[in-house]
């Protein structure tokens, strides 16, 4: 097997510089907060986008996971020099998908010439979703924005029925995210309702085991901080289907 011929100093040079200018994007706030009520940057919005997606390899036998996960990387680069337009302010005719191309154009100045053109395509790919890989990774995109949305420390008035509507299109296209849409709506209406506690996706039958879940801890400690008082942890029940945190004033 042959080794790969050596980089240039120049191609290394350009890559390096499109690091640079990438890193931006760590400064680049979303509208959405984070489960400790600070705003979260378009770069943590992409790593779970990737995340959420490389968890889903096994239900995606026969896509291309690399390339769906280079598109989750590309999709929002564009956003380190104009920013991110919330989503409660997005329409289909408000030329954001037009500059979001310019800026990664600009962005991508530094690049070799193949690499800018990879980049670009793998924009243009995702922006049109022609490909299945381009579809999954619009339809996570719009999930992990949902799934923001009920884990932030929101505002008290935040409009949790937002979510119902948001990207039903994108998330329609394939039955995995169509049944990750499900589940993530009966979230929302929960929120919407009013409800006093998040329930579990999965059946609980091991209290020690679903106590000492990640998710139990998330909901222990997440469960309406926003609105309530304070919360007792220790005061806990558990039933076949529904994981419950009992809320009372500290």
């Amino acid at each position: 097997m042959e080794s790969p011929a050596p980089a240039d100093t120049e191609r290394l040079a350009g890559i390096i510089a499109f690091v640079q200018a990438a890193e931006r994007l760590k400064d680049t706030l979303r509208s959405g907060v984070t489960s400790k009520g600070r705003a979260e940057s378009t770069a943590e919005h992409s790593w779970r986008l990737c995340l959420l997606a490389l968890l889903f390899e096994r239900e995606l036998a026969g896509r291309d996971l690399l390339r769906l996960l280079k598109l989750c990387i590309v999709h929002d680069l564009g956003e380190a020099i104009s920013g991110d337009v919330p989503a409660i302010h997005q329409a289909g005719d408000d030329g954001r998908a037009e500059r979001e191309r310019a800026d990664l154009e600009t962005l991508c100045a530094p690049l070799p010439e193949d690499l800018r053109a990879e980049m670009l395509a793998l924009w243009d790919e995702y922006n049109a979703a022609t490909s299945p890989e381009a579809v999954l990774a619009k339809g996570f995109d719009k999930l992990e924005t949902m799934l923001q949305h009920l884990i932030g420390r929101n505002a008290p008035d935040f409009d949790y029925a937002f979510n119902l509507d948001y990207g039903v299109a994108q998330t329609s296209r394939d039955p995995l995210l169509s049944r990750l849409r499900a589940l993530v709506d009966a979230e929302t209406r929960r929120r919407v309702d009013g409800g006093w506690a998040y329930s579990a996706f999965t059946s609980v039958s091991d209290t020690k085991r679903i106590t000492g879940s990640p998710f139990w801890l998330w909901a222990s400690q997440r469960l309406d901080s926003s609105r309530q008082p304070g919360f007792d942890t220790s005061a806990r029940w558990l039933s076949a289907v529904r994981v419950k945190v009992m809320v009372s004033p500290t």
